[in-house]
């Protein structure tokens, strides 16, 4: 068993998938496409300003031969549907510079891998932006996909070549592979990279960091959660009050004995 730091956290899924052949590895078995490629960046951004919002994308990459970009997005965040569609948008509107011509000189393909699990529990999801004519068949004019992969829902519909990137990130969250399970090079390029011994004190720091931004996030989420059942116990009494008072002044009750029963105001139960 190797002791490895969790692709959970965004520094070491980045330390380990900015690696050339690892990135290119990956791709070739996700999207079938053998990229020609010498860098992959990290947390690149656009000059280009699009709804107000300048994505940050975790690891990007530009093959001018195959006419391809791919931007590999790792994400614990509750919005990751629309959060990386605009993303993958934004690769694509970038690319158009005026509007004589509306058709991007790159196909853009996104992957993200949600590590924390999605509520729909599928292990791949697809938006893929081909027409398609009324029998479901593709036209073939637009190539441009976003994928979804959620690793803890990896079951024997995956398809094969998804399987052991998928299981390896999952294995890897608890901090512990069996590196016997792996037979892909770049698979063995990945564990060598996350090997707890080779964790520097700048990427530990960056860990805990987002470990605590996390748990400070699920506390407010808990207490959100608290307060909104609080409030809608409040409202709930509350409306409880209104009906009786209504009910009270249907039968004539004097409006101070209504007071004195429910706990309203005078004004109140006169509205």
């Amino acid at each position: 068993m190797k002791q490895v730091a969790s692709l959970r956290y965004g520094v070491i899924f980045k330390k380990a998938f900015c690696d050339v052949d690892v990135f290119k590895g990956f791709v070739r078995d996700i999207l079938g496409i053998n990229l020609e490629i010498t860098a992959v960046e990290t947390e690149k951004e656009f000059d280009t300003l699009i709804g107000n919002v300048k994505p940050r994308f975790d690891l990007y990459a530009k093959d001018e031969k195959n006419r391809v970009i791919v931007d590999i997005q790792h994400s614990k965040d509750h919005d990751h549907y629309d959060r990386f569609l605009h993303y993958h948008c934004m690769a694509l509107l970038e690319q158009v510079k005026n509007s004589e011509n509306y058709k991007p000189t790159l196909a853009v393909y996104t992957i993200v891998v949600l590590t924390s699990g999605d509520k729909y529990k599928q292990p791949v999801s697809v938006i893929d932006f081909d027409p398609k004519d009324l029998d479901g068949k593709p036209l073939g004019e637009i190539p441009h996909k976003v994928i979804y992969l959620c690793p803890k829902y990896l079951n024997e519909q995956t398809p094969e070549l998804y399987r052991e990137w998928m299981q390896v990130i999952d294995d890897s969250l608890d901090g512990s592979v069996d590196e016997s399970l792996y037979h892909l090079a770049e698979i063995d390029k990945v564990l060598a990279h996350i090997e707890q011994d080779g964790i520097t004190p700048e990427e530990r720091y960056w860990m805990i960091e987002e470990y605590s931004e996390e748990k400070a996030k699920q506390e407010n989420y808990e207490e959100g959660i608290e307060k909104g059942i609080e409030k809608g116990i409040e409202k709930g009494i509350q409306k409880q009050k209104l009906a009786t008072a209504k009910a009270m002044l249907a039968e004539g009750l004097d409006i101070k004995v209504i007071v004195k029963i429910t706990g309203l105001t005078e004004e109140m139960i006169l509205q």
